[in-house]
């Protein structure tokens, strides 16, 4: 029993290790990842090393442009599921403001924070509470408008940057390789059909 317990403290070491790394990292350690592994892991488990080149191929094909599309429409995704399901379901207003703020900074338009609130889609109070936490874990700076002095910028910082650009690679290279996979072998099958 207690030899589980220590393998289960290695693998929450490992996957912490994991979420710091690398796309190209991330990719050659999931090729040694036990296929039969935690049932809990969120990433999708790799038996073969030639997967986890597939995964990494797919990786450094990724372009800046893809990353701004799928922020862009990662965040409009969150928006679109109130219309199925209720909005006081889910409540991540720090992974909005962060998304908002990965698309503003890509698309070079200055953020205030009154507009960085109402895109985290929660109270101002709220709002303004996590872009304070964000800050003080610096992943979010605040700038002064020189213009005007009632009224402050956001922006992701770099920390901020680098953290929301190796997320994103790594969840649009998953996906690519996850969904993209079954999407690509559907197709024949789509166009036999018509």
């Amino acid at each position: 029993m207690s030899g589980r317990i220590i393998r289960r403290h290695d693998r929450g070491r490992r996957r912490a290790a994991l979420r710091r790394a690398s796309p190209a990292a991330l990719a050659e350690a999931m090729a040694t990842q036990d296929p039969l592994g935690d049932a809990d892991r969120v990433a999708v488990p790799y038996a073969t090393a030639s997967a986890a080149a597939t995964l990494h191929e797919s990786s450094t094909r990724i372009t800046s442009e893809a990353l701004l599309a799928f922020a862009r429409e990662t965040y409009a995704i969150r928006r679109r599921r109130d219309r199925h399901l209720p909005g006081d379901l889910f409540g991540e207003p720090t992974w909005d403001i962060l998304l908002d703020l990965y698309v503003a900074t890509r698309e070079g338009r200055p953020v205030p924070t009154t507009s960085a609130c109402i895109g985290a889609n929660v109270p101002p109070t709220t709002a303004l509470r996590w872009l304070r936490i964000l800050e003080a874990r610096g992943l979010v700076e605040r700038e002064d408008d020189g213009r005007d002095g009632r009224r402050t910028f956001v922006r992701l910082s770099a920390r901020g940057l680098a953290a929301m650009d190796n997320w994103l690679h790594v969840a649009l290279a998953t996906l690519d390789h996850a969904v993209g996979t079954i999407l690509r072998r559907s197709m024949p099958l789509a166009e036999a059909a018509e």
